[in-house]
């Protein structure tokens, strides 16, 4: 409420007929570093490469 009303300037009408999603986007959530680019995913694949086990190989 603090956010909505005091930082942005909202009447307590409008904060309350906001939705969650609507308030979270108004205080910049997801305003992040955009999309995540291939260079990342390659560095993540290299971390956490997907390893199979035998069970997992195991076919019924």
């Amino acid at each position: 409420m603090r956010a909505g009303l005091g930082r942005l300037g909202l009447r307590p009408a409008e904060f309350w007929a906001l939705t969650p999603a609507e308030l979270a986007v108004m205080l910049g959530a997801g305003a992040g570093p955009g999309p995540m680019g291939r260079a990342r995913l390659d560095a993540l694949m290299r971390a956490y490469p997907d390893v199979a086990t035998e069970e997992s190989d195991e076919r019924p």
